[in-house]
C-alpha cells in the first residue's frame, strides 16, 4: 500500500514538472514573436518612405538676403504735396454814385444801402475815428481784400485805410465809408445829419446836405 501511494505522488511530481516546462516554453516564444513582430514594422515603415523630421534652420537660413529683399520691395511713389490753394476772397464791395429823389447825389453799396461820411474822421491822410460801439451804429465799408467794382464813382478817388484792429476800409475822397445799422432798408437814409456829424457821401466825397432834421444846420463846406 505504501509503495504504491509513493509511485502515485512521483507520478504527480513529474506532471507537475512537464506542464511547468510547457508554461515556460510557449511564454518564451510568445515573447520571441512580439520582438519579430515589432522588428518587423520597423523595418516595413522604412520601405514606405519614412523620413525622420528635419532638423530646425539655422539662422543663416532663415534670415532672408536684405539684399534680395530691399531688391524685390515695392516702391511706394512719396505722396505729393497738395497743391496750394489761394484763399477765398471776400464778397464783391461795389460804390454806386447816383441821383435819387429828394436826396439827390448819393453813394451806395451793391446793396442800394446809402453811405456816409464822418466829420470827426480826418481825411488827409485818411483815418477812422470809429472804433468800439459806434462801429456796431455805424459799420464801416471794408474791402475784404478785394478791389471794390465802382459805377458812378471816379477810381482816382477810392483808396482804403487800415484801421485799428488791421482790416481795410473805403475811402472816398480820403473819408472813410460807413452804412448806418437803422437803415432797415435799401434807399433809406435815417443816418442824415445825426449828431450833425453824419452826413450822406456824394460821388466826389463831399458832404450831402439836403433833407436835414430839423435843428441840423449844416456845415460849412
Amino acid at each position: 500500500m505504501i509503495q504504491r501511494n509513493r509511485v502515485a505522488i512521483a507520478v504527480a511530481a513529474g506532471l507537475v514538472a512537464v506542464l511547468a516546462l510547457v508554461v515556460w516554453t510557449s511564454n518564451t516564444t510568445v515573447l520571441r514573436g512580439t520582438t519579430v513582430a515589432q522588428t518587423e514594422l520597423v523595418d516595413a515603415g522604412a520601405q514606405d518612405g519614412y523620413e525622420a523630421p528635419l532638423a530646425p534652420a539655422t539662422s543663416e537660413e532663415a534670415v532672408p538676403d536684405e539684399e534680395g529683399a530691399a531688391e524685390d520691395a515695392p516702391v511706394e511713389e512719396a505722396a505729393s504735396a497738395p497743391e496750394a490753394q489761394a484763399a477765398p476772397a471776400g464778397p464783391q464791395i461795389t460804390l454806386v454814385g447816383k441821383s435819387v429823389p429828394r436826396m439827390g447825389d448819393v453813394v451806395q453799396d451793391g446793396d442800394g444801402r446809402t453811405l456816409y461820411r464822418f466829420d470827426k474822421d480826418a481825411p488827409d491822410p485818411a483815418k477812422s475815428n470809429c472804433e468800439g460801439q459806434c462801429a456796431v451804429t455805424w459799420p464801416p465799408l471794408l474791402t475784404n481784400g478785394n478791389e471794390p467794382e465802382l459805377r458812378g464813382v471816379d477810381p482816382a478817388l477810392v483808396s482804403t485805410v487800415k484801421r485799428a484792429d488791421g482790416s481795410e476800409q473805403v475811402t472816398l475822397d480820403g473819408w472813410p465809408l460807413y452804412t448806418y445799422a437803422k437803415d432797415e432798408a435799401p434807399g433809406q437814409w435815417k443816418g442824415q445829419g445825426v449828431g450833425g456829424t453824419w452826413f450822406v457821401v456824394q460821388p466826389n466825397g463831399k458832404r450831402n446836405v439836403e433833407c436835414l432834421p430839423p435843428g441840423v444846420t449844416a456845415p460849412a463846406a
